[in-house]
Order: structure tokens, then sequence, then C-alpha cells
């Protein structure tokens, strides 16, 4: 699914470039899902140990790479691409917004993806219910709470960000869209998903760990699209580089 995801995104982005007003070039997409997907992945695995499973990489810190058990963490994974994106940023002289907003729109449909991966691996399942469409799972019915994240932080999401950037859009707009989106649909959702067995309800019997981290998300996120309707789009991006230059010759 991760797999299928960077796919989708770079085809994505690449038709996105065709476009005259895109501040990014086609020549810049492969490295942009290059440097995304290794901050996603790491990003995401270093999130998982530090805050899930902390006791685990306190007892055998070698756990941390033990990919094959599993646990990768969404805020970890998007701490990842955001370093990413800033250190590209800065090697091709973009603005780190700007890049912010061009990915955007296919990172829900990379967790989309994520999210129909953990039902097809048995995974995350939602709380024991008696609502018609539960599914069973090892002999009791549950909300299949990965297929409603799927729907809300992925599909709707998705179609929301991809309509919007459609066209030029204020820089931060579309970033700060992504992440108010993605924050509430995580804690909508949490109310009917199990926690994690190892931290439980945090506070008042229900507030899980999924919905403290994906608070700040919603503040940061409704913060730049406050400030973002005093910018103005991004500039398209210049041609690009051909041939060599023509050299000096000597004086």
């Amino acid at each position: 699914m991760y797999l299928f995801g960077f796919g989708l995104a770079w085809l994505g982005m690449r038709a996105r470039t065709k476009q005259p007003w895109s501040p990014i070039r086609t020549d810049q997409v492969d490295d942009i899902v290059f440097y995304s997907a290794l901050g996603a992945i790491v990003g995401g695995r270093l999130g998982y140990m530090l805050v899930y499973g902390t006791q685990e990489l306190i007892a055998d810190p070698l756990s941390l790479f033990t990919v094959w058990k599993g646990g990768m963490s969404f805020h970890g994974g998007l701490s990842g691409v955001l370093i990413a994106m800033w250190l590209y940023g800065r090697h091709i002289g973009q603005r780190f917004f700007v890049l912010g907003d061009f990915i955007a729109p296919w990172a829900p449909a990379g967790l989309m993806l994520g999210r129909i991966g953990n039902f097809i691996n048995g995974e995350l399942w939602g709380k024991v219910t008696d609502v018609p469409w539960a599914i069973v799972y090892r002999g009791q019915p549950r909300h299949p709470s990965q297929l409603y994240e799927a729907a809300l932080e992925g599909l709707l999401l998705f179609l929301v960000i991809f309509t919007y950037t459609r066209k030029p859009r204020p820089v931060m707009a579309a970033s700060g869209l992504f992440l108010a989106g993605y924050g509430l649909s995580r804690i909508i959702v949490e109310f009917v998903r199990v926690p994690d067995v190892q931290l439980g309800y945090l506070a008042f019997g229900w507030v899980t760990m999924g919905q403290i981290l994906s608070v700040p998300l919603v503040i940061a996120g409704a913060a730049l699209i406050w400030v973002s309707r005093g910018n103005a789009p991004a500039a398209p991006a210049p041609a690009a580089p051909t041939g060599n230059p023509t050299p000096k010759r000597a004086s």
C-alpha cells in the first residue's frame, strides 16, 4: 500500500506540473517523491517507537529496526516528510509551504490506501458495536474503523483538496486544509477505534493519544488557512535548465 501510495502521488504530481501555473517542474517530482517516501518511512517508524513503543524501545533499542513486526505512526511520518521537504526546498531554493501545498492533495490518497492496508492486515479495529455494517473480527462485531478513516481522512479529504487546488490558491492554504482535515477526521474516528493496548485511554475514559496528537494539527491547519488569506499564489516554476552552460573564454 505504501508503494501504491507513492506511485499514485508520483503520477498525480507529474500531471499537476503540466499546468502552466505549477510552481514545481516535472523533473523535480522524482526527487520530491523519493525524499517524501524516505521521510514518511523513517519518521513513521521513529514516531511509533518513541510515542507508542517507548517501553519496548528502552528494553531493546534494536527493536527500532524490527519493522516486520509492524508499527508506523502517521504523526511521525508527517514530521519526517516535513523535515525532508524543508531540506529539499533549501536545496532547490523553493519555499517550504510551496512544496507543502504541492504535496497536500496526494497525501490523503496515500492515507486511504494505508488504512485499507490496516483493514486487510486485521489491525487497528474499532470498538464492539451492534450497527448493521459491523464486521465480525475474532468472534465480535466491531466498527470497521480502518474503513472510516480511509473514507474520511483518505477519500473525502483527497476530493476536497484535489478540487480546491485545481487552480492557483494562496500559499499555505492547501497545507492548512490538509492538516485541519486530517486532524478532525482522526479525532472523530478515535471515538469508535480501540486505543493502542500499551497506552489505553489517557484521560476521562475516552481521550486517546491519537486525539491528543491531532489537536495541534487542527489548530495549526486553521492558523495556516487564516494566514493564507493575505498570501498570493506561488509563482510558476522557471523553465528547467537545458544542456551545459557555454564555457567562458579565457581572457
